[in-house]
């Protein structure tokens, strides 16, 4: 059998030429993802607001939506979200957080349910019901936070351990590059922003991280191997030879990805969106970002070449 190439083995693209364009464009999708997420927030779910959610199935094939809205709002429970989820005859119900504190507030919330269910009757199927307090849902946003942190500070003690201080606050930018990217989306979009959306910021910090140290780990090797080859040289060099096993692994991934977002269902939407992006500006900023990002860190130092190397391995090929 062959083997599988998307990328021939002789490719030879300029990457480094290119980060003329990357680096402003990065740039100002960067800014522009801040501004949206100050301006326009995130549609945080239940998890972080706080509520109750309830997902029925009519017995009807389309459901009576303003119905139900007026049937809920009867019930003095404030701002009540009602909207289709999915096929026509599934139904997402939100419910603002009740006041109280501490047991009271969650006995609040329980009443809500009771209460949704005595009016809706059993004329409906319950296919999922959440609670969330006030209190839990402040601790789930704060912690929430916290893991991205908590994350992007463990990659960055990481590789300098590993490689040099240049590599480490290359990855830390490219994968902050990718977490802020990503917020700016779901800001844009208004996608539902909850704690599935938090793992899946998680699982493209690792995506991306993973990517990023094979592709420094090549250059690392090159730059021992080449040390009279200019530094841009090299990591043209690099990003070909590692280029098609980045893109034959994201390829695999989003057949994967793609599959859950389409047949899944709603209750995984967001999450799978979030991947998807992810995978894509994962690849983008490995190439793109990451690596030109050392051409302006004096990466060629005594770390890398010190006095006494004997010369290069081999002749470089000609760009």
């Amino acid at each position: 059998m062959k083997k599988l190439r998307f990328i021939p083995d002789d490719t030879n693209i300029h990457f480094m030429r290119h980060r003329r364009w990357s680096f402003p464009l990065s740039g100002t999708l960067l800014i522009a993802s801040i501004v949206l997420f100050l301006i326009s927030g995130l549609n945080y779910g239940i998890d972080f607001k706080g509520g109750t959610l309830i997902e029925i199935q009519t017995a009807e094939q389309t459901a009576d939506l303003a119905f139900i809205r007026g049937e809920l709002n009867n019930l003095g429970f404030g701002d009540v979200e009602v909207q289709e989820f999915g096929a026509p005859n599934d139904v997402l119900i939100r419910i603002q957080t009740q006041e109280g504190e501490g047991e009271d507030a969650e006995i609040a919330q329980q009443r809500v349910v009771d209460q949704v269910k005595a009016t809706l009757g059993n004329t409906v199927t319950y296919r999922r019901v959440e609670v969330v307090g006030p209190r839990v849902s402040g601790e789930l946003a704060t912690t929430g936070a916290i893991s991205v942190l908590s994350a992007l500070l463990a990659i960055m003690v990481y590789i300098w351990f590993r490689f040099e201080w240049q590599f480490a606050v290359g990855a830390v930018v490219a994968t902050a590059h990718d977490v802020i990217m990503t917020i700016g989306v779901f800001a844009l979009l208004q996608i539902d922003f909850n704690l599935t959306t938090i793992a899946a910021i998680l699982t493209i910090v690792g995506y991306s991280l993973n990517d990023t140290v094979v592709v420094y780990d090549r250059i690392r090797e090159d730059l021992r191997k080449y040390k009279k080859m200019p530094l841009k040289e090299v990591l043209d060099q690099a990003i070909n030879r590692t280029l098609s096993r980045t893109t034959l692994t994201s390829f695999t991934t989003l057949l994967a990805l793609c599959s859950l977002y389409f047949l899944g269902g709603e209750v995984i939407r967001s999450f799978t969106f979030a991947m998807i992006w992810g995978v894509f500006v994962g690849t983008y900023s490995s190439i793109f970002i990451a690596a030109p990002l050392l051409i302006y860190f004096n990466l060629r130092s005594d770390s890398v070449q010190k006095p006494g190397d004997e010369d290069e391995l081999e002749e470089a090929p000609a760009s």
